[in-house]
């Protein structure tokens, strides 16, 4: 956890921004739990701003994708898209940009270093492009995401990480053992606006993997890669 009066002046040489309303990236660092302890003054969380930088991100992931393959099928652009935009690769982004250091928490908050904490560095990144959005318009927003997100897909593509590892693990399972995968939800956490899942994968009633999560479709997918990883598969 960071003082409320850190300075971001070193976030923003490092991000390649520049904000006019120094308040608007304050907001994008600060997560609920910061407010629970701290409720001084007019702050806000940063909910809102990641309810809009998603949609922003989306698009400029979007257009982006469309432009750079224009004979790929939908079905594998929206595949590409959300392995650019998920809760791994986002969260890996704001590490490289050390956004943890500037993440305004609780105290608990703070202390927790495992899964939470990378879903609050995604939906951190998604509320900086959200605050960038409104800050500087959407040509600097889309700069940002260019600079910090859209090279990701080189790799993504080189190394195939956005094939839908649930249905390729099922084809496995299927065609080596005879049998049908099936998930089950082994953890919720998180109040209601903000959960993660943790789901295991079985093969009979063998657990092969465990994966997380914002959704259970996210954690599936997570669970179905890792039970490839597993199984020897890839």
């Amino acid at each position: 956890m960071v003082s409320s009066c850190m300075d971001f002046e070193s976030f923003e040489k490092k991000a390649g921004i520049e904000f006019e309303n120094k308040n608007l990236l304050k907001k994008a660092f600060t997560h609920r739990s910061y407010l629970n302890e701290n409720r001084q003054g007019s702050m806000e969380h940063n909910e809102r701003l990641e309810f809009l930088g998603d949609a922003v991100l989306e698009l400029i992931v979007t257009e982006f994708l469309y432009k750079k393959y224009p004979d790929k099928p939908e079905g594998e652009l929206t595949s590409y898209r959300a392995a650019l935009v998920n809760a791994n690769t986002l969260s890996d982004v704001a590490t490289n940009l050390g956004m943890n250091d500037y993440m305004l928490l609780s105290h608990g908050e703070a202390k927790d270093t495992g899964r939470a904490r990378l879903v609050i560095l995604a939906n951190a990144i998604e509320a900086l492009v959200g605050a960038i959005f409104l800050d500087r318009g959407y040509s600097a927003a889309e700069k940002f995401v260019s600079r910090h997100v859209l090279h990701l897909i080189d790799e993504i593509v080189h190394k195939q990480l956005w094939i839908d590892a649930k249905s390729f693990f099922q084809e496995r399972a299927q065609e080596l053992e005879g049998i049908t995968p099936t998930y089950k939800v082994m953890k919720e956490a998180g109040p209601d606006h903000d959960k993660f899942f943790t789901v295991g994968v079985y093969i009979g009633d063998e657990k092969i993997a465990e994966g997380e999560g914002k959704s259970k479709q996210e954690a599936e997918q997570d669970a179905a890669s890792k039970g490839i990883s597993a199984r020897g598969w890839r």
